[in-house]
């Protein structure tokens, strides 16, 4: 039987260098693998290139990352609610590669298929496929890198002649994801919503690593209920259900009648 299981959080992170490119699973804070977040913290990794679809917020997820300045350059699609983020890079110590969601999702999992590039028409007419969005700054207000043009081509499609972008698919020399269950073999099932980009970053990654609340033997998971096999998983760790889970906007309703 090939088990996939490690001790701790630090021991399956501990080989991944400065200048490693990761991809990392979560949307907002929904589903962050934050138990090998806070261990590559605190094993002192730096200078990381990393793929996710945002950087967390000031002070969880890969924001913890990031006020360490631990990452050189960041790939995401959305950038919003950190504002260490933002200081970062309009100053210029940090690199964003800002790339549409849907296209980052197909990004990765284009890499984790063995499919080295796609046309999509998200981006045609624009700056993602024209060029010249700011990429990193000179802390002078000026731009130091900016994304190049890409190339444009015009197939039929759909009964007409459109225009499609040319987007590189992305793979990392790491992953980090977090799943409900998984079994020895690192067959994973996500849990509702935190089943966003985990699956999409643990294929484009090389190596991945995986953190569940539950460890089960093989067999006990339903086949047909698995999200994603176990040949993309390669470390596997329980970190427990009682993990801290972050809501990042808590949004009530005012309950009907209710004066306050």
């Amino acid at each position: 039987m090939i088990d996939k299981t490690v001790g701790s959080a630090a021991e399956a992170v501990a080989d991944i260098p400065d200048g490693a490119s990761l991809a990392v699973g979560g949307f907002g804070l929904s589903g962050n693998p934050i138990a090998l977040i806070e261990a590559l913290l605190a094993q002192g990794t730096s200078d990381l290139s990393i793929v996710s679809n945002n950087c967390g917020v000031d002070d969880w997820g890969l924001g913890v990352l990031l006020n360490a300045k631990r990452i050189r350059k960041m790939t995401s699609s959305y950038v919003g609610e950190n504002k260490e983020f933002e200081r970062q890079f309009l100053s210029g110590e940090l690199e964003l590669e800002l790339t549409p969601q849907g296209t980052l999702a197909e990004k990765l999992r284009a890499g984790g298929s063995g499919i080295a590039a796609f046309f999509t028409q998200t981006g045609v007419g624009t700056q993602v496929s024209e060029g010249g969005l700011p990429r990193k700054y000179d802390g002078q207000g000026g731009i130091a890198v900016a994304s190049p043009k890409k190339d444009v081509r015009t197939f039929d499609f759909a009964g007409e002649p459109c225009e499609f972008v040319l987007e590189e698919a992305i793979t990392t020399d790491f992953a980090l994801v977090h799943a409900l269950k998984g079994d020895r073999h690192g067959n994973l099932v996500f849990n509702k919503s935190a089943r966003n980009f985990n699956p999409l970053a643990a294929m484009a990654g090389r190596v991945c690593i995986a953190q569940v609340e539950e460890l089960v033997e093989p067999g006990e998971l339903d086949p047909d209920s698995i999200h994603l096999p176990g040949i993309f998983v390669h470390r596997i760790i329980e970190v427990g259900s009682g993990i801290e889970k972050r809501i990042e906007r808590r949004t009530v309703t005012q309950a009907q009648g209710s004066e306050n």
